[in-house]
């Protein structure tokens, strides 16, 4: 999971080479963070936060066919 939202953030992003994103794992499942440039933030969040709310979507998606429980937070 880590590594797929690692790909969608960089192609969002002006400043590819500040992303970085972290993966922990508890017994409620596997939190992934990423963080961005402050410069970039609006741009990873979106007009309502759609864009926040997409990447969380394909990344829910892809985790259920492995059965898992994935959170995705914007830091």
């Amino acid at each position: 999971m880590k590594e797929l939202v690692e790909v969608i953030a960089k192609a969002l992003v002006d400043h590819p080479d500040e992303v970085v994103v972290t993966q922990t794992e508890n017994n409620k499942g596997i939190t992934v963070e990423l963080h961005v440039a402050k410069e970039d933030m609006g741009k990873v969040i979106g007009k309502q936060g759609r864009i926040a709310k997409a990447i969380r979507s394909v990344v829910k998606a892809a985790a259920s066919r492995d059965d898992q429980n994935v959170m995705v937070e914007i830091v």
